[in-house]
């Protein structure tokens, strides 16, 4: 079983619950040393005496408080326990407030909370009767030498103590430039806020934690393979051009924005499925545009008679574009024009080659001879 930090009872009116406190968080953050870049070893920290210099065992440490200038009151443990003995060993309960009512600000750090010996009924008392008013306990406890304010919340199968901020520990957004409050203040439009909520449907589902890892971490990690199989364990990598951020531009059009996060992850709310069938209307209208006449594709370099026989099917094609260019004068004369000069390039293009075919023939019957 986990060692507990802390040891003490929850207490409400009359009630006394006697529980541990267990940390329910762990850090994984990449375990950095500190390096002398001249010779790559490790960077150590001492405590030591600062008038003597010479490094201190912990066994010989002590607190004091500092109440003048290089004066001091040493507090040992049993001080500081017997300034409060309640305060030091209870989790005083001093309201039950809605959850929804503390701002996230708030919220610091949380403990689980196990029952004692002796509480496991209790203990299970207050966590359903928390789950069944829809409150949070809100409580004062001291750890080590400070005293958190804190909140106590029905868990699935315990109770979680989160240690919270004081108020005057939260600051104000005065300074910040922040937009007013509401649609019309802001100037956001109605298709954009419906946009904006399919998007966040079609992106919506069950909470699975499990799912997400620090994916930073294990490209580091990778990195760090990398350079250890090129041998560069002791390159250092100076600072590039590429690594620096790149300006950021204001958003000209949101919606088009929002149509593109849209099509990349399809919503499944109405606005989003109108606005594809606006997309599919969009689409259908290019089609009808007028389409140039086909190219007139390349003949083959070798053997006469094919050069003769292409070049008359393709003054075939060059003739049914003309045509085509024809009907459509009465429409668009300048489509028209543009119709007849590619016809006419059509046309000349085989008579050209068939020219150029003929005297490259007379002038090799010409060395023959």
């Amino acid at each position: 079983m986990a060692r507990a930090l802390w040891k003490g009872a929850i207490s409400f009116g009359l009630v006394h619950i006697p529980v541990e406190l267990h940390s329910a968080v762990k850090s994984n953050e990449l375990d950095l040393t500190m390096l002398d870049k001249r010779d790559f070893s490790p960077i150590g920290y001492k405590r030591y005496n600062k008038t003597t210099e010479k490094e201190v065992a912990w066994d010989n440490i002590i607190k004091g408080y500092e109440y003048q200038p290089g004066e001091y009151v040493v507090l040992s443990d049993e001080d500081l326990r017997q300034a409060n003995v309640k305060a030091t060993q209870t989790i005083d309960i001093l309201a039950f407030v809605d959850a929804e009512d503390v701002p996230l600000t708030y919220y610091e750090t949380p403990y689980y909370l196990a029952p004692g010996r002796g509480g496991a009924k209790v203990y299970a008392l207050l966590r359903e009767t928390l789950r069944r008013a829809g409150k949070i306990g809100i409580a004062t406890v001291v750890i080590r030498t400070k005293q958190h304010l804190c909140a106590l919340v029905a868990a699935e199968d315990g109770i979680i103590m989160n240690t919270l901020r004081y108020a005057d520990e939260i600051r104000d957004t005065e300074g910040l430039d922040l937009p007013d409050k509401g649609t019309k203040a802001t100037g956001i439009k109605e298709k954009e806020l419906e946009m904006a909520l399919s998007l966040v449907e079609g992106m919506s589902e069950d909470w699975a934690p499990e799912q997400y890892h620090d994916t930073y971490k294990d490209d580091v990690l990778a990195l760090v393979e990398k350079k250890i199989k090129a041998k560069q364990t002791k390159t250092i990598t100076m600072p590039s051009k590429d690594g620096e951020a790149a300006p950021s531009t204001n958003v000209i059009d949101l919606v088009a924005l929002l149509k593109q996060s849209l099509g990349a992850k399809p919503g499944k709310g109405k606005a989003a499925a109108a606005d594809e069938g606006e997309d599919e209307v969009e689409a259908d209208e290019d089609t009808d545009d007028d389409e140039p006449p086909p190219k007139a594709r390349r003949p083959a370099p070798r053997g006469s008679a094919s050069v003769n026989a292409r070049s008359t099917s393709r003054t075939g094609t060059a003739s049914k574009s003309t045509v085509a260019a024809k009907a459509k004068a009465k429409a668009s004369p300048a489509k028209a024009e543009a119709s007849k000069s590619v016809a006419k390039k059509a046309v000349a293009k085989p008579a050209a080659k068939k020219t150029a075919a003929k005297s490259a023939t007379t002038s090799t019957r010409r060395r023959a001879a």
